[in-house]
Order: structure tokens, then sequence, then C-alpha cells
């Protein structure tokens, strides 16, 4: 495998790496990737997690911290295939707050990182280790394509710790604010949550748990999902660089090569000139003439609203991000019902004030009770 040095996934002088200044995209060669191994491939470990976190809901809730460990656990099964323990969990939250937050605290923290990731791997070489079930992770997949040479870039070590590094943070870090929000706008808006729970209710039935295939039959959920993601994308400003040889002009403005843009994802989900009452929470608008729900990537395609970006680099999780946010929210919706926690008047007003950092989280957790539906 190297050594330690060779697979070092922050230089010396703390400087992030570029071998090349422009994007450069990680394909796979024809075969080498399993076809199963997109959405689909991970669902056992998606709805089992589900079923863990249902399990734990009683009473009042942290939602906030129930959002996080689902998430957490969800994207570590899913990229290192393993869960963690209530102390592993507490110290990678630690993490995901760092990177999340304040540069100044970068540096010491992508060290621990870098040895986190180096232990992973190492695991994962280790041919005495169990594949639990038989079944590839993503370190596993990424290993493999190293191994054989089969993805148009020549695969370093730095290469695959950086992309665990994108899984865990991007992964762990929306799917939880993404699940947060939308029970914020769904208590906001309790004729929107109890069109919601009617409608997975009355499809679910007696079953117990929503699964995958449960979200296609579920268009209003699914809108519910797509205007969180509008009014609070947990992603709000997304960061490019020009990289044409020539100045690109827009609106009348030159941008030369190599300028670095920040755009403003938040403020284009919430332009007037686009969305009909832009500040309200209507999952409607997402809905079509025939009941059904329209194609995020149209929305996405047009640049309405960008919570996964759009173009060639667009969000590669969508995917996943959004049939596991689906998939949580399901089934908190399904079973429980939600109330306010009792409290000094005025101390039980749910909030919308979000904390800074790269991934927009509730300032302020959220606190529900949850009861059994009679």
């Amino acid at each position: 495998m190297g050594t330690p040095d060779s697979r070092r996934f922050l230089p010396e002088n703390g400087e992030t790496r570029a071998e090349n200044s422009r994007p450069r995209v990680l394909q796979p060669a024809a075969g080498s990737w399993p076809a199963e191994a997109g959405v689909h491939y991970f669902r056992p470990v998606r709805e089992d997690e589900i079923c863990r976190m249902i399990a734990k809901v009683s009473g009042l809730v942290n939602l906030s911290d129930v959002a996080m460990s689902l998430a957490s656990n969800l994207i570590c099964r899913v990229a290192f295939g393993r869960r963690y323990d209530e102390d592993e969990f507490e110290k990678m939250s630690g993490w995901l707050d760092k990177v999340s937050g304040l540069l100044g605290r970068l540096r010491k923290n992508c060290k621990e990182l870098d040895v986190f990731y180096e232990q992973l791997i190492d695991e994962h070489l280790d041919p005495a280790r169990q594949k639990p079930a038989g079944r590839q992770d993503i370190i596993d997949l990424m290993i493999q394509l190293k191994d054989q040479n089969a993805s148009s870039l020549d695969l370093s070590w730095d290469h695959i710790k950086a992309l665990l590094m994108n899984l865990f943070v991007a992964g762990t870090d929306t799917v939880a604010a993404a699940v947060v929000w939308a029970m914020t706008g769904l208590m906001l808006n309790p004729a929107v949550m109890k069109k919601a729970q009617t409608e997975i209710r009355q499809f679910i039935g007696e079953k117990g748990q929503v699964d995958d295939d449960d979200i296609r039959n579920l268009p209003y959920l699914k809108a519910v999902v797509l205007e969180t993601l509008r009014l609070y994308p947990p992603a709000p400003l997304l960061f490019r660089t020009q990289i044409l040889d020539e100045d690109c002009v827009l609106d009348g403005y030159k941008i030369k090569p190599g300028t670095s843009v920040i755009i403003n994802g938040w403020a284009i989900g919430r332009d007037p000139e686009t969305w009909q009452d832009p500040e309200e929470f209507q999952p409607e608008r997402f809905m079509t003439s025939n009941g059904g729900v329209v194609d995020v990537s149209a929305k996405t395609g047009e640049f309405e609203m960008i919570p996964f970006g759009g173009g060639r680099r667009g969000c590669p999780g969508m995917g996943m991000g959004l049939i596991s946010a689906e998939l949580a929210l399901a089934n908190l919706l399904y079973s429980f019902d939600w109330a306010l926690p009792a409290a000094a008047p005025g101390s039980n007003v749910i909030d919308t004030d979000a904390l800074p950092g790269l991934t927009t989280h509730k300032k302020n957790p959220l606190l529900l009770v949850a009861t059994t539906p009679t």
C-alpha cells in the first residue's frame, strides 16, 4: 500500500494539494464498478438504519441529534463498512463541527481525519478482514479501482482519502440538516404536516415501515422534501472556479480564468422573479396537474434552485441524499405524531435561526414530543 507519507491527506505545510487546477472527474472504466453499486445497492443499509432510528424515538426527542446520528451511521456503513458507538460518534460529530465551521481550526482537524482515514484503509487491506454479509463498501470499491487501474484518473491514496472526506462531511451534514429543516417547516405548517401524514398512512396502512419502494408512490412527501431544499438549502453557497482559457462574460461582467466564484444558492431558491410567495412553505408548488411531483433535475437544470449544484459539477450524491432524507422523513411522519414540548410561555416557539458554516444547520436544537398515533 505504500508508506504513510505517500498517503498523506494533508501536506506538512497545511496547504491543500492540487496537481491540476482544472477539475477532473473520476470515471470508472466499463465493467470495473458493479452496476448495482449505486443507490439501490445500499438499500438494506439504509432501511436498517431507519429502523434503528425509529426504535430510539420516544417521548421528548432532540431531533437534531437523532438526524445527525442517523446520517452519520448511514454514511459510515455505506462508505466505511461499519457503525460507530456513542463515544466514537461524539468524536466524529466534533470533526464535522470543525470542518463546517471556522477555518482556523481546519489544519489540526484534517490531520486527525488523515489518521482516521489511514486506519480505515489499513483495515480494508487486512486479508483477514471479513466483509459484512459479503457486501462491498465504497472503500472496497475504491481500492479495487486503484489496484486494477480501472478509472480515468490515476488514483492515489490521497485521492481516495479526499473522496472519503467528501462522503463523510457532505453525506452526513446535508442529510441531517435536510431532515431537521423539513420537520421544522412541517411543525410551522400543521396543515402541510397533516396532508403528508395522511398520504403516507393511507398508502402504507398497517405495514409498519416505509421502505424504498414506497417512496415513489408518495408524491406529496417528495414535494415536501423539495420545498425544504428550496427554502432551507443545506449547502447555501456553492464554490466554483472559472476554468475556461479566456474571459467569461456574465451579465456584462468579465470573469477571468482562475477566478473563484461563490454562488448564493439560498437567494436563488427565494428569488421572487422565479417563485411565487418565495418565503412561504408550499410543497404544492412542486406538484404537477396530474398529482405527480416535479423532477428535481428539471429545476436544477434551469437553475431555479440548486441544492445539489448543477451542470457537470452537480452533486454526484443527489440520488443517495434524496432517498435518505425522503425515507427518514416518511418514517418519522408515519410512525409518530409530533408536538411541541410543554414549557414556559414563549420558550416552545420554533425558530428558523441558522448557524454559520458550510452547511446550514438549525441554530437551536429541534426539540419535539413524539407519540404513537392511535
